[in-house]
């Protein structure tokens, strides 16, 4: 099973994390040997043992005003250039022929096609990872902060720039984020429109509910939800209320599944809450709840964030790896879904949108 895997911070994690993605992730886990660290999960081996055919990348540099290291700079100018920085990385790893960057529906189908015909042939059958196709990239933008001003997003979008969520946590340049009640800035307004001008998606997670309605009151292009789960399982502004989440279903928009574990299971504490606690099936729980409240599987899919600042001590307990997401389709099969709705979860769904988002 193919799967698209709708938010990784690989870059953050290669640069201002310092890890050689390119190495395995044990390889890494070894490396690291200092307090915190030796617990991630993603790195570019195991992508491709776990058939994670495209990702959406982020580019990922706040400056909210509340500096704070390899996160949140000081000022806007230095946003910026950790995001160049970022993106020039990734443009780097598609230079030595690791990865293809995807910016079109051109683009997109041959990828995958490649993808599907290794798939097909004995050589994907005997697990033959290393003469997988590159592996396909996305990139989207975590907080807009580092968008210097409205005008400025061209660039960025020349540049290769898809997707864009205008904040993070705290009070972003141009929304609330998570833990505030902030809606849109004043340069909010006309960044979205500079969003659907240019036909960037715009990705609602980590809004404040203020910002969230704002957002869709202003914005009439396409919308997603890249990495977000149901605040009627885990009650939390971070997740979405089922009004929220209607009304991505009403744009068509698609919803990935997080797989960190305070935002799958009620009061989890690190360290504190048992770990077995939480399973890759408290995902689907969070998946199932979305095509329950939507009547189908149409919305739903996947967007782990795995090493989005943890590993593998906030992740599922029985995932090591990025590669166990292979075991999510059994998982839905043993729930009634069918061999159609699992492929729409773990990839179809977000090939469909990328397709009317790029028609």
């Amino acid at each position: 099973m193919l799967i698209i895997d709708a938010h990784l911070d690989l870059s953050m994690n290669a640069l201002q994390g310092n890890r050689d993605l390119l190495s395995s992730a044990y390889t890494i886990r070894t490396q690291e040997r200092m307090p915190g660290k030796g617990q991630g999960t993603v790195a570019y081996p195991e992508m491709r043992q776990g058939r994670i055919a495209l990702s959406f990348v982020t580019l990922f540099a706040r400056s909210t005003g509340r500096p704070s290291p390899h996160s949140d700079y000081a000022t806007p100018a230095q946003s910026y250039g950790i995001a160049q920085g970022q993106l020039a990385y990734y443009r780097a790893l598609e230079t030595i022929g690791y990865v293809r960057i995807i910016t079109n529906t051109e683009n997109l189908d041959r990828h995958i096609d490649a993808w599907q015909r290794w798939e097909s042939t004995a050589i994907g059958e005997a697990n033959d990872y290393d003469n997988t196709p590159p592996l396909g990239f996305v990139i989207s933008m975590e907080g807009a902060d580092s968008i210097l001003t409205p005008t400025q997003l061209e660039e960025w979008v020349d540049g290769g720039l898809r997707l864009l969520g205008l904040t993070h946590y705290g009070p972003g340049r141009y929304a609330g984020g998570t833990g505030t009640e902030i809606g849109l800035t004043e340069l909010g307004r006309p960044l979205l429109a500079e969003m659907e001008r240019l036909g960037v998606v715009l990705d609602l997670t980590h809004s404040s509910d203020q910002a969230f309605w704002q957002s869709l009151e202003h914005y009439n292009g396409l919308v997603l939800a890249s990495h977000n789960n149901c605040r009627a399982l885990v009650p939390h502004q971070r997740q979405f209320s089922d009004a929220q989440l209607r009304a991505i279903f009403e744009r068509d928009g698609v919803i990935g599944a997080a797989f960190d574990a305070w935002m799958l299971h009620p009061g989890w504490v690190t360290g504190e809450t048992p770990h077995d606690k939480v399973t890759l099936n408290s995902v689907v729980d969070h998946i199932d709840y979305v095509c329950q409240l939507a009547g189908n599987t149409r919305h739903a899919a996947i967007g782990t964030d795995l090493d989005g600042g943890y590993g593998r001590e906030q992740s599922p307990i029985d995932l090591d790896t990025i590669a166990d997401l292979q075991k999510i389709p059994a998982l839905l099969d043993a729930r009634g879904y069918s061999n159609d709705d699992i492929a729409a979860i773990m990839h179809g769904n977000w090939l469909r949108l990328l397709h009317e988002a790029w028609a």
